[in-house]
Order: structure tokens, then C-alpha cells, then sequence
């Protein structure tokens, strides 16, 4: 597996990622990363010539980035896919000044059992949840939003 920066040509390859994951992605999604995947900063992970994961994180602030986007094909899920995109995203981030990341996630009182896996996710990766906000401005009612954050240097 490689993971290197995400190309524009990247972007049908990614939108498919999200496409086999409709328990977490709706396909008004798609655009979101099609739009997003261009401006970036955004990288993706290639095995045997395909792209099996990508993470999105612009830049918020001078000292601030969102991954907005981070998955993995369902195939390669469990596999340290996703685990070394965001570690490879976060490294390059701190490289360039960022100094706290951010990631927005459906929260735990929505009692949908997928993002217990996901949640987990980030928590093991140092990210602590700091807010939970229903509705977020973007997100549909009732889909309560976790927001998770991390210091990524001094």
C-alpha cells in the first residue's frame, strides 16, 4: 500500500469509496467530496493500482484543519488502512503549521450502531470528543454531530 497526495483524478475513485459505505455516507455526499477533493489538502492509499481509502483536510484556520473525509473501502477496513492515512494526514498537517485537527462525526445519542466503530476510531487515535451539536448548520435534524479534537503540536 502506498498513501500519496490525492490527484484530481482521484475524485470518481473516492466518491466510489464512499459509495460502498452507505451506512455512513448518503449519496448527497458525493459532491461534497468532489468538490472538496480538488482544494484539499486531501491524500489517498493505493494497493495493486486502486484506491482503498482517502482522508480530506482543508484548512480551517491558519492553525487549524477539519478532516471532513476519512474511509476506507469495506474490504480493507481492520486492516491499519485508515489508521495510516489520518497518521500520514496529521504528520503533514503539523509539518505545515497546523497545530489542532478537528473531526465531526454522528454522535452517540443518535443510537446508530455503525458510528460506535467509528467513534472508537478516532478516540484511539488520540481524538477527544469536545461538543455534540443538533442540528449542525449542513446536517439534517436529528443527526446529532460529535465534535472531536485533537493538539497535533504545542
Amino acid at each position: 500500500m502506498q498513501i500519496r497526495a490525492a490527484r484530481t483524478d482521484d475524485m470518481e475513485s473516492c466518491v466510489a469509496v464512499i459509495a460502498a459505505l452507505p451506512d455512513y455516507f448518503t449519496p448527497s455526499t458525493h459532491d461534497d467530496v468532489r468538490r472538496e477533493l480538488p482544494t484539499g489538502p486531501a491524500w489517498v492509499a493505493v494497493a495493486e493500482g486502486t484506491v482503498i481509502g482517502f482522508v480530506i483536510a482543508p484548512r480551517r484556520f491558519h492553525a487549524a484543519a477539519e478532516i471532513t473525509f476519512a474511509a476506507v473501502v469495506p474490504h480493507r477496513r481492520g486492516q491499519g488502512v485508515g489508521t495510516a492515512l489520518v497518521e500520514h494526514a496529521l504528520a503533514a498537517l503539523a509539518s505545515d503549521g497546523v497545530v489542532v485537527v478537528e473531526v465531526k462525526t454522528l454522535d452517540a445519542s443518535a443510537g446508530y450502531e455503525p458510528y460506535v466503530a467509528t467513534r472508537a476510531f478516532w478516540e484511539q487515535r488520540g481524538f477527544v470528543q469536545i461538543d455534540c451539536i443538533d442540528p449542525l448548520p449542513g446536517w439534517e435534524p436529528g443527526n446529532p454531530s460529535a465534535i472531536y479534537a485533537q493538539a497535533i503540536q504545542p
